[in-house]
């Protein structure tokens, strides 16, 4: 076996933040994996970068203040050639670990863990999407493939276990040599098909015995393990296990924050300190930079004065000391976006950012007041932790309220993050304050967002969210977001974009809040390619063809598919949902696209429905 280890698959940058991040399963053709801590990933410069955010680097310290630095992941940069899998590079990547440790031998059912030594790994270098692990010694084949058992157990705080096969084919007997084995009795794979059985004592249970509300009580407690860390939570765990199957939607949730890169001054010249640093980290003194100048070693740097550059110096060797003064409150991201949006500056317009405002479409004047085409922006996305069972990447937005305690990604507080940087374009409208107060004013649009209010606290009294009555974003968000995926369904028909490529973030904040008032969206789309995207997102911001696609999405929202049903459905006072008429046939968008997993919608707040007749804005 080689000294590193097997190299077993492939998957993108951008998957790390938001599929397969620390934490995650990943199902590989013959193995399932899992994404170890960030003690493991490889920090070599060679092969990681730093990104360069100083807004997101400060919302990340809130949360983690030991963090110094937003890292890329390790990628080997490429050489045109095919890779060579005994050279050192070719095991340069995001480290991982078989998971979960029990295994199926399809051939005798045989079921044991791996540390029993009845299955070898067998290694293929040139094809590392079948490495798989084969039972040499089995009765009835010539050393068949196994597959991973496809239960797992977990809980709320993040722990995952592999299912407790032992104490629960015995049900609290002894048994001095167990040997499992998991017999099918049908074709369906349903738990209640499957029996786990002990060839050495007799004992057999099924497995539908482990599932639902009474038999998770019968189960052990959690164990608080954390296989992506190779250890057990310090605190314990209080919670029982609660029984998953392998490759569920719910076993990982990522929990990233986000920020749209705003050009200034400052942090261009940041950005290109960090990409000279493995230079500039030798610069001593002022002087140095003089002598760098005339040599011509500077390059972009040149235009910035010696003092400038002296500056930025000294604050990249501050941060990676850690004596940056941490953040006292959550910092507010989307603020400085509104402003950078809403006060065009022809000066700020670079590489990575150009703004280009336009008139509104003629027929909607009365209700939009700017619209701006971001023909080229920058994301960057940073990974702080993860959750399982329970989504609440949706819950970090710091209007929310919400304080949540994410699953750690390293064993100790980590010193930096895994972050990624997307470019793309997109397009930003702003509407009209007057109209909004006005709106927000008549009597059947209060009594509406009294019941949204009635419904919020209901669904965080259920999740036992407290306090229940704060964070409600108030009906001016429920209009504005309820307006971007209708635009945003619209939009994807025409621009060459997925829905799910498209990305709303919602500016929505009274007056009396902090940086209000607001009253905006931006929908945009974003590729990890330096290039970003081709344009076919902001060419549809132009007055005709959005006025166009802005009347055509109205029109759509007088009636759905599932109308009347989907126009009489209320905010629901049982704590279920946080929508009134809106469903997967007129208003819902993927999870991709939406920053609230579809909550907080309701057409009849634009025009009318079959329902109702005084909520709609444009009239």
């Amino acid at each position: 076996m080689s000294e590193f280890p097997p190299r077993v698959g492939e998957v993108r940058p951008s998957q790390l933040m938001h599929t397969y991040g620390v934490g995650a399963i990943v199902d590989l053709p013959k193995l399932s994996v899992i994404v170890t801590g960030l003690e493991d990933w490889p920090t070599n410069p060679q092969y990681v970068h730093p990104i360069t955010e100083d807004r997101l680097l400060m919302a990340v310290r809130y949360t983690l203040p030991e963090v110094k630095q937003l890292l890329s992941p390790p990628v080997v940069p490429e050489t045109g050639m095919s890779p060579d899998p005994f050279e050192s590079t070719s095991h340069i990547g995001v480290p991982v670990a078989t998971f979960p440790g029990w295994m199926v031998c399809p051939m005798c059912r045989l079921l044991a863990d791996l540390r029993s030594g009845l299955f070898k790994l067998k290694e293929y270098p040139y094809h590392p999407d079948r490495t798989v692990y084969r039972h040499e010694n089995c009765p009835k084949g010539k050393a068949p493939e196994v597959f991973p058992a496809r239960f797992l157990v977990t809980c709320e705080k993040g722990h995952l276990d592999d299912f407790p096969w032992i104490d629960f084919c015995h049900n609290g007997s002894h048994c001095d040599a167990p040997r499992l084995r998991l017999i099918e009795y049908g074709a369906s794979g349903e738990a209640r098909d499957l029996e786990v059985r002990c060839d050495a004592c007799g004992a057999r249970r099924r497995l539908s015995e482990a599932f639902g509300k009474e038999n998770r009580e019968k189960l052990p407690m959690c164990r608080g393990r954390r296989p992506h860390l190779r250890d057990y939570d310090p605190d314990g765990c209080d919670l029982h296990m609660r029984p998953i199957v392998l490759g569920a939607s719910n076993t990982w949730f990522s929990v990233v924050y986000s920020t749209v890169a705003i050009p200034v001054e400052s942090g261009r010249l940041a950005q290109l300190v960090d990409e000279q640093w493995a230079t500039l980290q030798n610069v001593t003194d002022p002087v140095v930079l003089g002598f760098m100048r005339s040599s011509g070693q500077l390059g972009e740097l040149s235009e910035y004065s010696d003092e400038q550059l002296w500056e930025a110096i000294v604050a990249r060797r501050q941060q990676d000391a850690g004596e940056i003064p941490l953040p006292s409150e959550q910092p507010d991201l989307k603020e400085p976006e509104w402003q950078v949006f809403t006060e065009f500056k022809p000066d700020l317009n670079g590489e990575d950012f150009c703004l280009r405002p336009v008139e509104p479409p003629a027929n909607y004047a009365a209700w939009i007041d700017l619209v701006v085409l971001v023909e080229r922006l920058r994301e960057v996305r940073a990974m702080v932790g993860f959750t399982r069972l329970d989504a609440v990447g949706e819950l970090t937005d710091p209007d929310l309220s919400i304080q949540i305690d994410p699953a750690p990604i390293s064993r100790r507080p980590p010193t930096w993050v895994p972050a990624s940087e997307v470019r793309g374009e997109g397009i930003f409208i702003q509407f009209n304050e007057r109209a909004i107060l006005e709106w927000l004013a008549r009597p059947a649009v209060r009594a509406r967002g009294d019941a949204f209010f009635e419904a919020h606290k209901k669904w965080r009294t259920v999740r036992a969210i407290e306090p229940a009555e704060e964070g409600f974003p108030g009906m001016r968000y429920v209009l504005i977001h309820t307006f971007a995926h209708a635009l945003l369904r619209q939009l994807a028909l025409e621009c060459g974009y997925a829905a799910a490529s498209i990305r709303e973030r919602i500016y929505a904040r009274p007056e009396e809040m902090a940086g209000g008032p607001m009253a905006g969206v931006l929908l945009y789309t974003s590729a990890p390619d330096s290039e970003g995207t081709l344009g076919g997102l902001v060419s549809l911001g132009k007055p005709e063809t959005l006025g166009r696609h802005i009347g055509q999405a109205l029109e759509a929202a007088h009636l759905c598919a599932s109308d009347p049903l989907c126009a009489e459905h209320p905010p629901s006072q049982e704590g279920r949902t946080l929508h009134a008429a809106a469903c997967h046939a007129c208003l819902f968008a993927p999870e991709t696209s939406c920053e609230r997993g579809n909550k907080y919608l309701d057409r009849s707040t634009l025009v009318r429905t079959v329902e109702w007749d005084d909520l709609a804005f444009f009239e």
